[in-house]
């Protein structure tokens, strides 16, 4: 399946660099990587994953197919970017159709490029992404709530935009929303503000291991746990490095991962998603799916017709499947499993499916 992350922030925050160095490293990681830009501001990028590099030498596999991920890199909002302003209504709409929202924060200084605000105040900059964000929902709202455009919603529609009225209206936590519908019904409704985001403080080299006054700031008000400290300059520096002296510039300034495995594994888990894979002489290939995914439904991003037909699943851990060297030793030591349509996938799960057509 795949998902998508939107690059927001105000101007001059660094998300060109940053959407730059993401959609260029996977030139760097590795030569065989499949790598397309869609058009000036969409770049899909591999997913890399050491496991599916096993598995298609255990396999012998003619072909490796990562799964990937979609980087939209939305041209800079502004103040009153939900009445237009800019071309802000534009770059909402481009919003509304990614996964997750990944918030740019300039936290460093420079007289080189230039601050659309007198003073470099990260707290500030998101309350105004946010806001703009809050009002361009409201004013959605509000049209839909309309008399002749409200018959034309079912009961649990109507019920999920009065309570997000009510949310942005009296300054209450839209997130309430979760506990009472499913995730997949509250993105249809195109809602910004119940999007999951990531929030990337941009800084300078000299910031990226400990962070630095802004990044403590930010930290200290809307927690960790969402939160990247990234530097997109040095991001861009190390992808044009081979993988060597990648891995000696990495280690000089302190990093142990590059920026966008840091943002996979954060997106993967605000998510909530996992990976299974397929590995054969053909093809070994990794698929993204919802945690507690049942085997029909994992089949089905293969095709829909694995779902429809489906009977069984023949399924080996990853582990086990490395220990024994593939599908034909798992299975005559007894590592192989048969699992029927109840069965939860887990991440890293080796599967093969029975099915009908």
């Amino acid at each position: 399946m795949g998902f998508k992350c939107g690059i927001v922030g105000l101007p001059n925050v660094g998300k060109s660099t940053l959407f730059n160095a993401l959609t260029n490293s996977s030139k760097a990681q590795a030569e065989n990587f499949p790598f397309c830009t869609i058009d000036p501001n969409i770049g899909i990028v591999p997913v890399p994953d050491k496991r599916l590099d096993e598995l298609a030498k255990i396999s012998s596999s003619k072909r490796k197919i990562n799964t990937s991920i979609s980087f939209v890199d939305i041209a800079g909002l502004v103040k009153g970017a939900s009445k237009g302003e800019g071309l802000g209504n534009k770059f909402l709409s481009h919003i509304r159709e990614v996964d997750a929202i990944i918030h740019m924060i300039r936290c460093f200084d420079s007289d080189d490029i230039q601050n659309v605000n007198p003073t470099v105040d990260p707290i500030r900059d998101l309350e105004i992404i946010e806001t703009e964000m809050m009002l361009a929902d409201l004013e959605s709202i509000q049209k839909r709530l309309d008399k002749k455009n409200k018959k034309n919603l079912d009961k649990e529609q109507l019920n999920i935009l009065e309570i997000g009225l009510d949310c942005l209206n009296n300054n209450k936590d839209i997130s309430i929303l979760f506990d009472k519908f499913e995730r997949k019904i509250l993105n249809q409704t195109g809602l910004l503000s119940i999007k999951p985001k990531i929030f990337v403080c941009n800084v300078d080299e000299k910031s990226i291991k400990n962070g630095n006054n802004y990044t403590d700031l930010f930290i200290k008000k809307f927690g960790i746990d969402n939160t990247l400290i990234i530097s997109a300059d040095i991001e861009n520096q190390i992808n044009l490095l081979g993988l060597e002296e990648r891995k000696n510039y990495m280690k000089i300034i302190g990093i142990d991962e590059t920026g966008l495995n840091l943002l996979i594994r954060k997106g993967y888990s605000i998510l909530e998603l996992e990976t299974y894979f397929t590995s054969g002489p053909e093809e070994s290939r990794a698929w993204t799916i919802k945690k507690n995914c049942t085997a029909p439904k994992a089949a089905g991003e293969i095709h829909t017709d694995f779902e429809k037909g489906f009977i069984k699943a023949e399924a080996v851990s990853y582990d086990d499947f490395v220990k024994n060297q593939g599908w034909l030793n798992s299975k005559n030591n007894g590592k192989m499993r048969l699992e029927g349509k109840d069965y939860i996938v887990k991440d890293g799960d080796i599967l093969n499916f029975r099915f009908n057509t």
